[in-house]
């Protein structure tokens, strides 16, 4: 028990609260748009109509269970390539001095194994996914496994953080339709523009150090100050994709109270964190994109289910 507990800290699993309800949202938006390609694929009868397809429930339970698989084995391996990587920066930081493989809690070959075993089991659950989904796989690995290098050459590291994690719409929506779609693609860049702009808060912290070990971020190349001003444009952008989804996917109210808590949290935590005080970063990092996310996410799947 004590060794789960602290592979769940390595990866940070609490962190899947930011990704996961947009994955759902990718996931229900597929099931209210099946391809008839894909319901022949599971051999379920397309002439019988929407609300009998809800008797199958082997069909909707098994890609569930799948796309649950691909999330958590996908940002695990992400994060623990992650903590593998910048294993002796973070031993130098005071602040990530803590985390498991610098106090030698797990060590160096134990999380890599950890990588290569979460990588198997992603790839091997897209298999019994769709072959488009199995096809991509390697793609999927590589732009969140890529992350962890972009800290050394780029500053544009967020956008990448923020590409790895916005996989999750559209790759929980071709994990039911088997097609690419509009919808989650809007979705798609919603995400990549929220986690960026709240990747760049959470870089705030650490500033200095990166600019002692010639690491790039927005925060260490160009001050924390005009950081927060591309956080907040960063920030704007989602909020335009998430409203332009809105009237594309022709939503309900539901949708848009949504709309109102998801962006209300991000003018939140803008109003928290000051260049001059960045004693509330992880309340605006955690809990007040945590709580976007979720009903944000909650919000939307029950207004699928009102059209």
């Amino acid at each position: 028990m004590t060794t789960v507990k602290n592979y769940l800290s390595l990866v940070k699993f609490s962190h899947t609260i930011f990704a996961l309800p947009f994955a759902l949202i990718g996931f229900f938006l597929g099931i209210f748009n099946f391809p008839f390609n894909t319901l022949n694929q599971w051999n379920i009868n397309k002439s019988v109509g929407w609300n009998n397809h809800f008797n199958d429930w082997s069909f909707f339970i098994i890609k569930f269970l799948l796309v649950l698989i691909c999330m958590v084995s996908a940002r695990s391996a992400a994060m623990a390539f992650n903590r593998y990587l910048d294993r002796s920066f973070d031993a130098k930081n005071p602040r990530t001095a803590i985390r498991e493989i610098p106090k030698g809690i797990i060590s160096p070959q134990s999380a890599l194994r950890f990588v290569i075993l979460n990588c198997i089991i992603f790839i091997t659950a897209t298999f019994f996914i769709n072959k488009i989904c199995f096809f991509l796989s390697p793609i999927a690995l590589f732009v969140v496994l890529f992350y962890s290098y972009t800290k050394r050459f780029t500053p544009l590291c967020h956008l990448v953080l923020g590409l790895g994690l916005s996989l999750a719409p559209i790759g929980a929506y071709l994990a039911v339709t088997g097609r690419f779609d509009v919808l989650p693609i809007l979705f798609s860049f919603a995400v990549i523009f929220w986690v960026s702009g709240f990747d760049i808060i959470y870089a705030l912290q650490d500033v200095e150090f990166d600019q002692s070990q010639n690491l790039y971020s927005i925060p260490a190349v160009i001050g924390k100050s005009k950081a927060l001003h591309v956080s907040e444009s960063l920030h704007l952008l989602s909020a335009t994709c998430v409203i332009a989804a809105g009237f594309y996917g022709h939503f309900h109210f539901v949708y848009w109270i949504g709309i109102a808590v998801f962006c209300g949290m991000l003018l939140y935590q803008h109003s928290i964190v000051k260049p001059n005080d960045l004693k509330r970063v992880n309340l605006a990092f955690m809990t007040a994109n945590g709580i976007a996310s979720v009903v944000f996410g909650m919000l939307v799947i029950a207004d699928l289910f009102i059209h």
